[in-house]
């Protein structure tokens, strides 16, 4: 008797799905609220309802990727993501620069999930040229002391959104999304026009960015299989 290599392989999934249970289901559905609370306080202008509800974003949107399995990676990013947006609630030059710190600790985190997955050099090229056009417009007009660090993050938040792309559809636009909320933020720093209600336009990009990386993951987690022959 003997073995055909070439036929059909069989595929398991490497790691079993966890239950959407009714507590993720509760957890997701307290993100939803929060970040309709951010945002329509933005829009409204109350800004107390927005500093109540922004600190509670990303640990439920954590507490709801735990739920699911979450790698543990993902549960620090979207924790240290948490600490970036407590620190940016306010003006302080220090305060900036710590929640960028956090957020640069966030993104080292889905770097190393994402590991050495293959993602499309042609994108890779296109996010690159995006990066160095952003910087060449926006250094004259950053604050000095905040350029060196702007760009250094810039490029760390950049190779986290082109490599976010190899975990599917879903990461790469929740990394392409993070990418602009982030400059529209470095724009407001920049002292450039800024459209109507800005601090809206950022969270929104921003809560979409989190949210579709952590599907992706998961999806990415769940979807992956082991190939035996």
């Amino acid at each position: 008797m003997t073995t055909d290599r070439t036929a059909t392989r069989t595929t398991a999934p490497s790691t079993p799905p966890t239950p959407f249970s009714p507590a993720s289901q509760a957890l997701l559905a307290a993100f939803g609220l929060a970040a309709v609370a951010d945002l329509g306080s933005l829009l409204a202008g109350a800004e107390l309802g927005h500093q109540l509800a922004k600190p509670l974003l990303m640990p439920l949107l954590a507490a709801y990727a735990v739920t699911r399995g979450a790698p543990k990676l993902l549960i620090a990013a979207l924790l240290l993501g948490w600490g970036g947006d407590v620190f940016l609630l306010s003006d302080a030059d220090w305060a900036f620069l710590v929640g960028m710190g956090s957020f640069a600790g966030g993104h080292v985190c889905y770097l190393v999930h994402f590991g050495r997955r293959r993602t499309p050099p042609l994108l890779g090229a296109g996010y690159a040229a995006a990066l160095l056009t952003t910087i060449v417009l926006l250094w004259p007009d950053l604050p000095a002391e905040l350029r060196i660090p702007v760009a250094g993050y810039s490029l760390l938040l950049t190779a986290m959104a082109y490599r976010a792309s190899a975990l599917g559809l879903l990461a790469g636009l929740g990394g392409a999304l993070f990418l602009l909320s982030d400059t529209l933020i470095a724009t407001g720093v920049a002292e450039w026009p800024q459209l109507p209600a800005p601090d809206f336009w950022v969270m929104l990009t921003y809560i979409a960015a989190q949210y579709l990386l952590t599907v992706g993951v998961l999806r990415a987690m769940y979807g992956e299989r082991r190939t035996t022959v």
